[in-house]
């Protein structure tokens, strides 16, 4: 869920005119028009004004600051990183950062989620969400590994094992032969099973009028939910009485 700017409190801090700016520069952007797809960064859309200047208070970040969180993949692979790995390279590292969790095969551990299999479950009562059956795009699985995984220790391993990895997953999923050594331009080129099951979709803006007085309009006010299911009355972690 996206968060909205509150026009009120940027008129306060702004002034009326800046914050009517502020407020335009961040409204939901339109579904391109055909050429474009939804793993391709969209363009601006035009008359889109200027963000306003900084605030006057806190102090930019340093690139070297930035350049641990900037580490985003595209979905269409455009920076993916250099580097390259082998399917032969990533068995043994999967062995040792990810089967624990997700399995000698991919097939998940307890409650920990499988990455193989579902093909085609999509759209039944019991989906299975896997690399191979729900993932759009190739490019995204090397980001989220790299971003997130191993899970004790993520962003610890090298481009090349990421590439490696990812190359055993894809390959576990039949997206890859076994003598395949992965790239940059050989993960962009891979399509997956559901790329087509992502659509464009334009979101209508919602506007964020808070309301202050009058806003039962006669109708009653229910409890929808009782806090003491989750926390027991006098634990001083939550409260005697429904809120």
């Amino acid at each position: 869920m996206r968060r909205r700017l509150v026009p009120g409190l940027l008129a306060v801090i702004l002034g009326a005119a800046a914050a009517a700016q502020t407020v335009d520069a961040y409204r939901p952007f339109v579904v391109p028009l055909e050429g474009n797809t939804w793993e391709v960064p969209w363009p601006p859309p035009p008359g889109l004004p200027p963000l306003p200047p900084r605030l006057g208070f806190g102090t930019l970040a340093a690139p070297e600051q930035l350049r641990g969180w900037d580490i985003a993949i595209r979905a269409d692979g455009s920076n993916l990183p250099p580097g390259r790995g082998s399917v032969a390279e990533g068995e043994p590292l999967y062995v040792t950062h990810c089967a624990a969790c997700h399995g000698d095969f991919g097939e998940g551990v307890d409650r920990w989620p499988a990455l193989i299999g579902g093909r085609g479950s999509l759209a039944t009562e019991t989906p299975q969400r896997t690399v191979g059956s729900y993932w759009p795009s190739a490019p995204i699985v090397f980001d989220y590994i790299r971003r997130a995984m191993p899970y004790a220790a993520p962003q610890s391993l090298t481009d090349d094992e990421y590439y490696a990895i990812v190359a055993y997953v894809l390959h576990l999923n039949e997206l890859l032969p076994a003598e395949a050594t992965l790239d940059a331009e050989g993960l962009r080129a891979i399509r997956m099973p559901n790329r087509d099951g992502f659509i464009l979709e334009e979101r209508p803006d919602t506007p964020n009028e808070a309301c202050m007085e009058g806003c039962r309009r006669g109708r009653p006010v229910r409890v929808l939910m009782d806090s003491r299911q989750f926390v027991a009355p006098g634990t001083a972690s939550g409260t005697a009485e429904p809120q």
